[in-house]
Parts: C-alpha cells; structure tokens; sequence
C-alpha cells in the first residue's frame, strides 16, 4: 500500500461511526480481511435462504413478499445502505413508511444492488465498497482505478471474471451501453451479479438479487478462456483480494 494510504482508510472509518453503528461490529471494522472466497460464501448462502432458484425458472409468487423474506430484503436494504437513506427502511414489500406496496409496483423498490452491497459489507469490504441502491453508483466508481476500493473495472472482452467478481449490464434503455460508453454516462439502468462458479457445464454461474423475485442463480455461457460470450455486457468488476489493511484491534 502506497504511504498514507492505511491513515487515509482509518480516518475514513472513524469518520463514518456515528452512521455505521446499525452494521454489526465484525463487518464494520471488519474483522478479517476481504476475500473473494467470503464474497461467494455469502452469496451461496442467500440463494440457499430463497431456495436455490435457478432462473429462469418461473413461480406464480413474489418469493420476495413471503414471510420470512421479505424481511431478508429488508435487510440487505437497512445493513448495506446509510440508514438515512430512505431506502434503508425498505423491505422486500415495505415503503420506508412500513406501508405495504402494490405487487406491480415493485421495480420502485428494486432491490438488486441493496444485495450485492449487503454481500460486500458482510464479506468484510470495509470502507472500500460504494455501497448504494444502484448499481451505477459502484460501477462508475470501478472505472476510476481507486486503490482504496475493492473492486476495479474490466473490459467484458478482455478480462475472464473469476468467482466473486461481478458481471454486469446495461437495462431497459441503457441495455446498449457498453463499457466505452461509461465515462459520458453519469447515470444509468443496470444489473450486476456475482460470480460464483467458473467451471461448471453451462458455463459461468452468478447469484443475483431480484431476479425472479428473489436471489436466483443463473448460467451464462463462456469462451474456452473464461470470457463472457456475446455482447451484451457493460463491464466485469474484479475484486482486489486483499485490497486495504485490517486496522490494529
């Protein structure tokens, strides 16, 4: 770590403790150090928690409305997020008000990037993550080659992701834009994963939140190195494992 930089990261953490008590103690210090083995745990484990939903597989419910889960999303909302967001108040069927809303308004509380940010703070990445309720935020922060932050921008062309990495892509409108396109875009629709597999027989395997209505897995196929096929995507975000030093307990 280049000189200073372990002073700059602990003066980010003690500035930021009147707003981060809501976030338990192992993740907030954190405890140890950040690993691409801990991201996948994790998100193994809430996939388990939902049920281990292969997209795209269809069910006739909202998986995140259920009992039980819809308090899960709450979650990942209320640890990932500064709790003065108004989003932080959010469930998986909830307002910030506590007001139960209208299943088919549910893109309002999309909560995809809540999850990979619950992910990252659980996985023990400490100040080094942008954690927000889109995914624009962190991935136009990736691009800018931060050596405070765990995550780092990759071209989809020429980087193979690596379990724990992200994959992500434009949508609705901004389904087109590419990696080239970021730096003239400051804001946009987008979904990430997680990489959790590599070597399976359909190829790369990643864990997201709300796809389906819930945490689902899906398979995305590969080039003999490792590649994402095709061309639909924005950027893979690669982890730095590890990226800062744990502060002395």
């Amino acid at each position: 770590m280049r000189g200073g930089g372990f002073t700059v990261v602990l003066a980010l953490m003690l500035s930021g403790c009147a707003t981060d008590a809501h976030i338990p103690p192992f993740a907030r210090t954190p405890y140890e150090a950040f690993s691409r083995k801990a991201v996948v745990a994790i998100a193994l484990r809430e996939w388990r928690a939902f049920g281990s939903v292969v997209a795209p597989a269809v069910s006739t419910d909202k998986p995140e409305r259920a009992e039980g889960l819809w308090q899960r999303v709450g979650e990942y909302w209320w640890l990932s997020l500064d709790p003065s967001q108004r989003e932080a108040a959010w469930t998986g069927k909830h307002d910030a008000a506590g007001r139960v809303f209208p299943p088919e308004q549910d893109a309002t509380y999309a909560w995809s990037a809540a999850f990979v940010s619950y992910v990252m703070r659980m996985a023990g990445a400490g100040p080094g993550f942008p954690y927000a309720a889109g995914h624009d935020v962190y991935i136009r922060a990736a691009t800018t080659d931060d050596p405070k932050l765990v995550v780092v921008a990759e071209r989809p062309e020429a980087y193979a992701p690596r379990p724990g990495d992200l994959i992500c892509t434009g949508r609705e409108e901004n389904a087109r834009l590419r990696y080239d396109d970021l730096a003239r875009t400051p804001v946009f629709l987008s979904h990430c994963d997680i990489v959790v597999d590599i070597g399976g027989p359909d190829g790369l395997s990643a864990i997201g939140g709300n796809v389906s209505d819930s945490v689902a897995m899906r398979h995305f196929p590969v080039m003999p190195d490792g590649r994402l096929a095709g061309d639909r995507w924005l950027a893979v975000l690669r982890l730095r494992e590890p990226p800062l030093l744990l502060p002395p307990r």
